[in-house]
């Protein structure tokens, strides 16, 4: 009983201590640094020997300008513990008084410090590192390697390079600490590509990294460094030059392809469409595994599906049934299948025929995933023929069978869609509410985008007349029936001049009109909207669809530019924001945007 009765004293004291940290957090992330100062030090006096608290105590003494108080408490400490880290933070305390020669004096007495401790680079180097303290915490590392040569620091050395400007000298440190520790190469290679993908502008580094791992590819010959080259290209979307690299690699290590997949899902991630298919046609020809040439040849059967037009439907069909002749019909070749369903259904427009083929897929012996996939490919054909309830169903079933998987998030999506186009647009709010936030970005970017659709248009017309015009639109667009999805949106602007739905309309018909390549009508749509709609929420849409079609079709930069610009500085929260920016500088050559 005593024992029980002590156990719960200390369960108690905990949870208040536990408090008193959260409450003293809040103080000091709120600025109140006379309240967090006390519950600090009361914290420090119970747990001494807490780096936080102590630094967190000094931080309000020096907010609060008490810097004799702050001097007092690093002294006591650096007595009690002789750590050089203490005697930055005493240089600090006056670099903060403005008193820049006693500051590097402390200063000059950390580094020292190491020479008779090496140990103590640890501390000393963090200590300058949180102060951003950067060539001094360059020095406390480059003296600890000088003291003692089996410790390395180059990993550090190299990013402070970085956060100097010393990109050279940054790239050819990383590049050697990665050959001569491989273990550390995805370590480096992800502060690299942060270096690459960062805030500010980068071409110069990106160009310096390209030329140093060229050199080195060409001057040593291993084949670590094609590995290297291989996995730059792919941070720049360069993929057809990655699998320059990914070939060279593999005469000399054909034992593999599991690089060059990858590499081709990369690419088909990214549309690069004709690399992608340029890689599989390599897989086909190098392999004999069945799996890979089942899964090469479905991803080209679906490249040749989204280019396709109505007079290649006889090949694709031809090519289709000779495949799962050649493969038949099992759990291994599901995709194939799938792909020959929703050709029929979505293209051929024989949905019977599409239906028996998955019917009889989800007679095999599938696994959950697999049965998850044939469900939603019945379900995607019973939509298509406008059977809402059964369409539903197998959703339904889908986000049972795999709760909170992926799968069931789209089913869930696509659950959505099907209330939204049945006109049961209250519950589809409701569930795109919902998958707002889910962790997939695309779900939760198309959830949205039908959120903001319903409410926006419901809160202009609570009889949802628009709307619903509006839903049939896209029901259409699901349908594969572009011709008659143009109708309707052209109706819809007819009917509904002026009001809510307009924007989102001409948004709709431009990128019908983008899809076939009509740029001319695409970019009347867009104009419209950037004319009339400027303060609405497809605006960024409009500049930034404008913007690519300039850039990417009609190769007119000049034009191009001025719309990528405003997208940056009028629609900081838009999701294009960061392409718009990347290629607003990939054009103008700006490096101080």
């Amino acid at each position: 009983m005593k024992n029980i009765f002590i156990y719960i004293i200390l369960l108690w004291s905990g949870i208040i201590f536990s408090q008193n940290e959260q409450l003293a957090n809040n103080y000091y992330d709120k600025g109140d640094f006379e309240k967090a100062k006390l519950i600090y030090e009361d914290l420090l006096k119970s747990s001494p020997s807490n780096t936080q608290y102590f630094l967190r105590t000094i931080d309000c003494y020096q907010q609060l300008q008490q810097f004799d108080l702050a001097e007092k408490t690093i002294q006591e400490r650096y007595n009690r513990y002789k750590q050089g880290a203490f005697l930055v933070e005493l240089g600090y305390n006056y670099q903060l008084q403005k008193n820049e020669s006693k500051a590097k004096n402390y200063y000059d007495q950390a580094i020292e410090k190491i020479k008779t401790n090496p140990n103590d680079v640890y501390g000393v180097g963090n200590a300058f590192e949180r102060k951003v303290l950067l060539e001094y915490a360059l020095k406390a590392y480059q003296t600890g390697m000088q003291v003692q040569p089996n410790y390395n620091f180059n990993f550090q050395i190299g990013m402070l390079y970085g956060q100097l400007g010393k990109t050279d000298l940054m790239i050819d440190l990383l590049l050697t600490e990665s050959y001569n520790n491989q273990q550390n190469a995805n370590l480096i290679q992800t502060q690299l590509s942060r270096f690459m993908n960062g805030e500010t502008d980068n071409t110069a580094f990106k160009d310096a990294m390209r030329k140093a791992l060229i050199l080195r590819t060409q001057k040593e010959q291993d084949v670590f460094w094609n590995h290297y080259l291989s996995w730059f290209y792919v941070q720049q979307k360069e993929f057809g030059k990655a699998f320059i690299q990914e070939k060279a690699i593999y005469k000399r290590e054909p034992e593999s392809l599991i690089s060059i997949v990858n590499l081709s899902q990369f690419a088909l991630n990214e549309d690069d469409t004709e690399t992608a298919s340029e890689i599989l046609n390599f897989i086909l020809q190098n392999t004999k595994d069945r799996d890979l040439l089942i899964q090469s040849n479905a991803s080209l059967m679906q490249i040749k599906i989204d280019k396709a037009q109505e007079k290649d439907y006889p090949a694709i069909t031809n090519e289709l049934q000779q495949l799962l002749v050649t493969y038949e019909v099992n759990p291994f070749t599901l995709s194939l299948q799938l792909i020959q369903a929703h050709f029929l259904a979505f293209n051929l427009k024989k949905t019977e025929e599409a239906k028996a083929v998955v019917k009889k897929a989800l007679e095999l012996n599938l696994n959950a995933y697999q049965q998850a996939d044939a469900k939603m490919e019945l379900a995607d054909i019973l939509l298509l023929e406008e059977k809402y309830n059964q369409a539903l169903i197998y959703y339904s079933q889908i986000q049972l069978d795999l709760k909170n998987d992926v799968m069931a998030h789209e089913a869930s999506l696509k659950a959505a869609k099907t209330s939204y186009y049945k006109g049961d647009f209250e519950w589809a709010l409701k569930q795109f509410k919902e998958l707002k936030s889910a962790n997939t970005q695309l779900i939760a970017n198309d959830a949205l985008e039908y959120f903001l659709l319903i409410n926006d248009n419901t809160a202009a017309d609570s009889t949802q007349t628009a709307l619903k015009q509006f839903a049939k639109g896209d029901f259409l667009l699901y349908q594969n029936k572009k011709q008659e999805a143009i109708t309707q949106f052209q109706n819809i602007l007819k009917s509904f001049k002026g009001q809510e739905i307009e924007a989102v309309t001409l948004l709709r018909l431009g990128k019908i009109y983008e899809s076939q390549k009509d740029y001319a009508s695409a970019l009347s749509q867009y104009q419209q909207i950037i004319d009339n709609h400027s303060d609405g929420i497809y605006v960024d849409e409009a500049l930034f669809f404008s913007a690519e079609i300039y850039n990417d079709e009609l190769k007119d930069i000049e034009k191009a530019k001025p719309l990528y610009e405003k997208v940056i500085f009028n629609h900081q929260d838009s999701i294009y924001f960061v392409d718009a920016r990347k290629k607003y500088r990939e054009l103008r050559g700006d490096k101080n945007l």
